[in-house]
């Protein structure tokens, strides 16, 4: 596990957005921001990644709405306000530009950011999120919104969620609003293919995004090529083997290479 250098809570309306900061915050280069999925925080889905992501940059992590440390309001959850506390929450440190790391909704928040905010992001990592909702297999909508307290009753996300929320009593409402996620509007070919930042797009191998929903972004951003004789594109595919959605970033070692060589590159 990594020692945040720094905590604090940004004050977004009603909202304090729990955020750490992890290794030299004089290191130079460009800040790498870590959006964690639905149900995890920041330790349970980054802790084991921190310690070699910190590593000679600055790190930025942070607790989306009702998640980890910070509060939940009167709010539905959905990607395009989850993506505007993270606007405000740069603009409250102060920082202009970030490297994204998300998972999941973390990476359907990432998406939108390279998408509508160009300005602040120069390369992407986006994992496991579909940018379409015929890319995420059905059956893995219908098992979120009939998720219960009792069915994660002794796991670490429950065990996490009561040990650090402001309200441990809410974790009910959490599963409530996750399964009426709002997505926002499905992304078209046009806005995949027009964004600027180079992306990391990483997948399971048995994730609940399709294989082939991968492989079409990856397309839809210049890849799938001959590298040897067009050169790498900037945009790169990673399928973890032995991955589910819910282990998609457990393989330690072999996310941490893929992510650090391509924000090196």
């Amino acid at each position: 596990m990594s020692t945040p250098t720094r905590t604090g809570h940004a004050p977004i309306g009603e909202l304090e957005m729990y955020f750490e900061i992890h290794g030299d915050e004089d290191a130079g280069g460009t800040p790498l921001l870590l959006l964690h999925g639905g149900l995890f925080d920041i330790d349970l889905q980054f802790g084991a990644l921190l310690p070699g992501l910190s590593a000679g940059r600055t790190v930025i992590a942070a607790d989306f709405q009702g998640h980890g440390r910070t509060n939940d309001i009167d709010r539905p959850l959905s990607i395009p306000e989850l993506t505007g506390d993270v606007v405000a929450l740069l603009a409250h440190l102060g920082i202009g530009e970030v490297d994204v790391f998300g998972f999941s909704v973390g990476g359907a928040v990432a998406l939108t950011l390279a998408i509508r905010h160009p300005e602040l992001i120069r390369r992407a990592v986006v994992s496991s999120a579909a940018f379409t909702p015929d890319g995420m297999r059905p059956e893995n909508t219908e098992a979120v919104g009939a998720m219960t307290v009792d069915m994660i009753e002794g796991t670490p996300m429950a065990d996490s969620y009561r040990a650090k929320s402001p309200h441990p009593e809410r974790l009910q409402g959490l599963l409530d609003r996750l399964g009426a996620l709002d997505a926002g509007p499905a992304w078209s070919d046009e806005d995949i293919a027009g964004y600027a930042a180079p992306t990391l797009y990483t997948v399971g191998d048995c994730d609940a995004v399709r294989l082939e929903h991968a492989v079409r972004f990856l397309r839809l951003r210049g890849g799938d090529v001959n590298g040897d004789f067009v050169g790498v594109p900037a945009t790169q595919l990673a399928v973890l083997p032995g991955t589910t959605h819910f282990g998609g970033i457990a393989r330690t070692v072999l996310v941490q290479d893929a992510v650090t060589t391509f924000l090196d590159a």
